[in-house]
C-alpha cells in the first residue's frame, strides 16, 4: 500500500510541528523571564498593613474583673460619650416633630419594648403626671420600668440635651 500522505504535506506537517514547537519554548522562556522579573519586584505593600490586620484580629468583645474592669469600662464608655458629642444628630434640629419622625417613631408608633404608643393617651396620662422634667430625665439618661425600656437618648447618642426636652415637649403636646 502507498503512503497516503504526499511529500508536501509531511513537509508541511514537519515545519508546522516546528514552529508549535518553537512557540511552546518560546511561551516558557516568557514566563521564565517573567517570574524573574516579578521576583525581582516585589509590588509596594500597603502601608496600612498592620492596622489593618490589627483590625482583622481584635477581639469581638472584652471581659472586664474587678476595678480594673469598672475603670476600663468607664473609660470606654466617656470615650463613647465623647465621640458622639462630637457628632449632632439630625442636622442639630430642635423640632421635636422631625426627631420623633426619624427616630422615636419606631418604637413609640408600634409599642416596641414595652413603650407606649404616641395614640393611647391612656398609657401616656400616668408618665405626664410624673412631670416633663422627669420624662426629659427618663429619655435622655434611660429607664427600665415595669412595663417596658427606654434607652438613653433613644439609641442615638448623638442627640444633644436640647434635642431631647423639643422631643420629650412635643411628645407630651400630642398625648395631651
Amino acid at each position: 500500500m502507498a503512503n497516503p500522505i504526499t511529500y508536501t504535506d509531511s513537509v508541511f506537517l514537519k515545519r508546522f510541528a516546528m514552529l508549535i514547537g518553537f512557540l511552546a519554548i518560546v511561551a516558557v522562556l516568557l514566563i521564565a523571564l517573567s517570574t524573574h522579573i516579578y521576583n525581582a519586584n516585589p509590588p509596594p505593600e500597603n502601608p496600612d498593613k498592620a492596622k489593618i490586620v490589627d483590625q482583622r484580629i481584635a477581639p469581638v468583645g472584652d471581659v472586664y474583673v474587678g476595678n480594673t474592669g469598672r475603670a476600663a469600662i468607664q473609660a470606654a464608655q466617656e470615650a463613647a460619650s465623647t465621640a458622639a458629642a462630637s457628632q449632632v444628630a439630625y442636622g442639630g434640629t430642635t423640632d421635636g416633630k422631625v426627631i420623633f419622625g426619624s427616630l422615636c417613631h419606631s418604637c413609640h408608633e408600634t409599642g416596641a419594648g414595652g413603650s407606649p404608643k404616641i395614640s393611647d393617651k391612656a398609657a401616656w396620662a400616668p408618665r405626664v403626671a410624673q412631670g416633663v422634667d422627669t420624662l426629659i430625665k427618663h429619655s435622655t439618661d434611660g429607664f427600665t420600668g415595669k412595663s417596658g425600656v427606654m434607652p438613653a437618648k433613644g439609641g442615638n447618642p448623638a442627640l444633644n440635651d436640647a434635642q431631647m426636652k423639643a422631643t420629650v415637649e412635643w411628645m407630651v403636646s400630642q398625648v395631651k
